[in-house]
Formats: C-alpha cells, structure tokens, sequence
C-alpha cells in the first residue's frame, strides 16, 4: 500500500498554532488505535502509528509478529510489560520504563502483562529513514530511573531543556512523557526545524489552543511557536515534534518504508526470520 497525504497546514511563528485534527481513535479489546499510517500518519510522518493499550491477564498478549522499517517505542505508564524479540533480548519492563526497538531491516517480536498482571501504555511507530529502514535490528531498554526528566517532562527520545535521553535518533525528533498536576501550565517550545507537532492525552483532560482534550490525539497545525497546555485534573501524556519525514509511506501488513523495494528486502527478512521460528518451534 502507498500512501503519502499531502496535507501541511501552516502558520506564522508569531501566531497560535491551531488544532489541524483530533480523535479518539478505534477500540479494539485492550487496545485503542489512535494514529495508523493510512490515516493521521501521513500527517504526522516520523509518527505514524500510536496505541494506547490497557492489556490484562485475560488473553490480552501482543503476540510474536514481524516488523521492518520503523522503530517502535514503548512508553509503560501502569504495570510491567513482559517481552521478548529475535534481536536476543528478553525481560520485564516496569513502570516507567523505555523499549526502543528498531526493526530496520526485520525483526519479530512479542509482548505483554505479567502473569497476573496488567500493562498500559503508548506504543509509538517511528519510520525510519533510508540509511536505517533495511539495517540490522536492534533495541534499547531504559530503566525507569535512567529516563532523563526537565520539569515535569521525561524525555524518551531527544533532547528537551537540557536533558538528553539514552535514545538519539538520525532525524530530528524529541518524544516526552509528561505529567502535570490540576491545573498546571506548561509550556513546550519546539527545537528549530521542528515542524510536525502532536500530543496524546492518557489520563486527565488537557487545555491546549482553545480546546479540552481527553483520551485523544490531536495534530497541531504546522509552525514554530509554542505550545501552551493546562491540566484539568491530574494529566498523564506525551508529546512528539519532528522535521516532517520527506519520504512516502509504503506499507506491508506490518512495515513501513520509503519505496517499494526497500519493503520487499524487509518482508524477504521477516518471512526468513519466521521459518527459522517455526522450525524452532516458536510459532
């Protein structure tokens, strides 16, 4: 599939940046999808795709499935998330903790609630660009009190105010989780370059450019000014700004790359990678 919307409000940088788009997204069992890359991804390209899971005990596990040309980043707000992937890695994630997983060229791998337990979180999808989309795999696990904070942000990917996360990306991009208390302001200043802005609101309901948000995402339109928010009750969210990604998005069952043979490469790769689990009896 190829999809590449071309839709780039803007506005001056002396000018409040507006909201372009805002949902709530699609439940499906624990899971609710709030950006997917034939939608809001086209918009928000390097993000493109966002779930807000609440998974239990109950059969709710993310079970082994392959990715290639994207990065995805596992933001654990409640509970622990029990994972393992094909680049060797394996364990529990508490909460507060990081998973950064970039699946370049192919990767499978499989995820969710300690027995007995729950998780929630953010899963992002980050496309990669060319020079990583067909690369190796491999993954980063931040501790929850290794994730570096600036006020009330922790800054998963990036830098913001000073603070500079384990995880640093090729293209421009910063990535927080953010907390604020009943009535709190806070405001976010984009780094230079920063076009692409978005936030997704987890708990709690958030002011922000005229408007309450609540359990949504919402896409602010393109600029370089700040971005002003309030909590309305204690909040719990995160927040992504990037250079928009230039390339398409041309996307399999489970992967997004910038061309068609570069998704070819990686879906040859996931399909070698799942006969080996087979043939161990993985899958």
């Amino acid at each position: 599939m190829y999809t590449d919307i071309a839709i780039r409000p803007s506005v001056s940088s002396s000018t409040a940046r507006g909201i372009v788009f805002r949902t709530k997204g699609r439940v499906h069992g624990g899971v609710t999808r709030l950006v997917s890359p034939g939608d809001a991804g086209a918009l928000l390209k390097p993000f493109v795709f966002l779930d807000l899971f609440n998974l239990t005990d109950s059969g709710h596990k993310m079970g082994m499935h392959p990715h290639s040309g994207i990065a995805t980043v596992t933001v654990i707000l409640d509970g622990q998330l029990d994972y393992r992937e094909t680049t060797g890695n394996g364990g529990v994630l508490p909460t507060g903790g990081v998973e950064w997983m970039s699946a370049g060229g192919g990767v499978w791998h499989e995820g969710g609630p300690v027995p007995g337990g729950a998780v929630r979180g953010f899963q992002l999808w980050l496309a990669l660009p060319p020079e990583d989309e067909n690369a190796p795999s491999h993954s980063i696990y931040v501790a929850p009190d290794e994730v570096r904070e600036s006020g009330p942000a922790r800054v998963i990917i990036g830098s913001h105010d000073g603070a500079r996360s384990a995880i640093q990306t090729r293209a421009p991009l910063t990535y927080l989780h953010v907390r604020l208390k009943d009535g709190e302001r806070w405001r976010y200043t984009p780094p230079a370059g920063h076009d692409v802005a978005w936030v997704a609101v987890a708990d709690g309901s958030l002011e922000t450019a005229g408007t309450r948000l609540s359990r949504e995402v919402a896409i602010f339109a393109d600029g370089a000014s700040p971005l002003d928010f309030v909590a309305r009750g204690d909040t719990q969210f995160v927040l992504g700004s990037a250079a928009r990604h230039e390339y398409p998005l041309v996307t399999g069952h489970y992967s997004v790359h910038t061309s068609a043979a570069a998704l070819e490469r990686g879906e040859r790769e996931i399909a070698r990678l799942g006969r080996q689990l087979r043939a161990d009896g993985v899958l």
